[in-house]
């Protein structure tokens, strides 16, 4: 076989620069990687399905008169409960003016003021400093990503592609390629630099603001190679997802408070204050929190209940111009904004842990690196600031515009086998199987309050789970392939579908081994047995492989 083509798949054998992910961080990624070199940017669905497109509030930068970024500095090292980075957010809320400039003359059309661009408060934020357009900033932004990524001649997107591993040397210190699967096929594409930008894994809790997509992929693939991953159990529970019986958990966006919408309950009593002395704009957590303990304390059937947001105190033109899809969204399911309050209940939304890296994106391992909610930069902390995470992905990926990678080709021959995969019936039951309860065992085990009993019940269930799946056939051919051998797939199954079990498996099993070892509350982490924030775990958690420590 010719090493430099794969002529069934229509796809290069060899890149420069492999980016999985096609968000905004892996679309603006792709964009300031330097024109010479040959780029794939991997998919496993089309463009446009990720998070960023589903980002609503919008992207926040300290650009208006009142404002400085050493003041959205102060206002994200608070909302990170002590664990933020601050060499990382100086870098970060610096850089968000060059960023927001770029976007603009890239085409993103944000909503203007008398000719200014327009901004609003979001919690926690002491400055109206979140620039948007209407409701829907994620998909304005991604949109132009996306148009500009499809003129550039350098860069060869993959859709429907899925990554499973990491290709290493032998030593295992240095990135060769990935392991991926296309078009029934599994094989091996070499590059000497691979970017991980897979988003969150939202989707391991029943509750989730997030896209299917969202499956922590970036964060398995990275563990499964060796990576050092950091503070996993940081997970921030969004307060305002809409619950309707049959509807998705749409989010409805922290906007909407900012402009003045009130949290009420079942009986009309804006509850919020009962709670913070900054009500329905206190920290995300505190919210999702405050919401969870007045239902317990208020509901006979607090698991079923939910409360309500009131957007009847904003004026209907403010609302028609502000949140336009959220009129739609909450139209479809029959809620009318104007006169009746949304339905709401907290759902996971963003993860803050992440592959460990620097300001130039490098993970652990030479060549590999990560970017947007796949990575922890230490921007976030253990509780991201509301509209911080678009602005860390144009922020962070523009580093790569001086990415330097060893292109040289190894001529490797490769192997192809076949493989019926009707064998695997009963495996892909069990998969089928596990993908269904693991959403419900993570929103018991690891939502948004915590205690040791029923996390060690969880942990217990998933390496059973663990175990029974390694010793898989499936596993033996998506996970423990070797370099040199490509397989041909004699299956119309959506193999994918059962990669992304795996890697949920992986992540969820991180996230209660993290959550289980830091024993306090903070940020997103809050504990029933360890209620209170304590000054001796101000240190990140850190894993790599089987090893769990924590460390300044």
């Amino acid at each position: 076989m010719n090493p430099l083509s794969l002529p069934s798949l229509n796809m290069a054998r060899h890149f420069d620069v492999i980016v999985i992910g096609a968000g905004a961080a892996g679309l603006y990624a792709a964009l300031c990687l330097p024109e010479h070199l040959r780029v794939a940017l991997i998919t496993k669905d089309t463009l446009q399905t990720g998070a960023s497109d589903w980002a609503q509030g919008g992207i926040a930068a300290a650009i208006a008169p009142d404002d400085a970024p050493s003041l959205h500095l102060v206002d994200t090292m608070e909302a990170g409960a002590g664990l933020c980075d601050s060499e990382a957010v100086k870098f970060l809320v610096e850089n968000a003016p060059a960023a927001i400039d770029s976007l603009v003359k890239m085409g993103v059309a944000f909503d203007r003021t008398d000719g200014h661009l327009a901004m609003t408060l979001e919690a926690a934020h002491s400055r109206p400093r979140v620039l948007h357009a209407a409701d829907t900033t994620g998909r304005a932004i991604v949109s132009i990503l996306t148009a500009k990524v499809l003129e550039k001649q350098n860069i060869q997107v993959i859709p429907g592609a899925f990554a499973l591993n990491l290709w290493l040397n032998a030593e295992k210190s240095q990135v060769k390629g990935i392991s991926l699967l296309y078009d029934n096929q599994i094989t091996w594409i070499q590059a000497g630099a691979v970017i991980l930008a897979t988003g969150g894994g939202g989707q391991v809790f029943a509750q989730t603001t997030n896209p299917q997509v969202s499956t922590g992929d970036g964060v398995a693939i990275a563990y499964r190679a060796g990576a050092l991953l950091r503070d996993l159990e940081f997970f921030q529970f969004h307060p305002t997802a809409l619950t309707k019986t049959g509807a998705p958990h749409f989010l409805i966006s922290e906007a909407v408070r900012g402009e003045g919408a009130h949290l009420i309950d079942s009986k009309g009593h804006r509850f919020a204050f009962d709670y913070h002395p900054k009500g329905e704009l206190a920290p995300r957590d505190v919210v999702s929190r405050a919401i969870f303990n007045h239902l317990l304390k208020t509901e006979v059937d607090p698991a079923n209940a939910r409360v309500f947001l009131d957007l009847r105190p904003i004026p209907d033109s403010q609302i028609r111009y502000r949140f336009p899809n959220i009129i739609k969204k909450c139209s479809k399911w029959g809620i009318d904004v104007f006169s009746e309050p949304i339905p709401v209940t907290p759902a996971a939304h963003y993860w803050m842990g992440g592959i460990a890296v620097d300001t130039n994106n490098c993970s652990s391992i030479s060549g590999l690196y990560a970017i947007g909610e796949t990575a922890s930069t230490g921007v976030h902390g253990a509780n991201r600031l509301a509209s911080n995470s678009l602005l860390e992905c144009i922020v962070y990926a523009a580093q790569l515009s001086k990415l330097e990678v060893n292109s040289e080709e190894i001529n490797e021959e490769f192997e192809t086998i076949s493989i019926d995969t009707k064998t695997w019936e009963k495996e892909l039951a069990k998969l089928k199987l596990v993908r269904e309860l693991l959403p419900k065992l993570m929103w018991k085990s690891a939502g948004i309050c915590r205690s040791q009993s029923v996390m060690e019940e969880g942990l217990s269930q998933l390496e059973k789970w663990r175990l029974e799946l390694q010793e898989t056939e499936v596993s033996k051919y998506l996970y423990k392939l070797q370099p040199g051998l490509n397989i041909q797939l004699n299956s119309e199954e959506k193999l994918s579908f059962y990669g992304e079990t795996f890697n949920l498996l992986d992540i969820a099993y991180l996230i209660l081994k993290s959550a289980n070892f830091r024993q306090e509350s903070r940020g997103g982490h809050y504990r029933l047995d360890y209620p209170e924030t304590d000054v001796n775990w101000e240190l990140h958690t850190l894993i790599k492989g089987d090893l769990l420590t924590k460390s300044n």
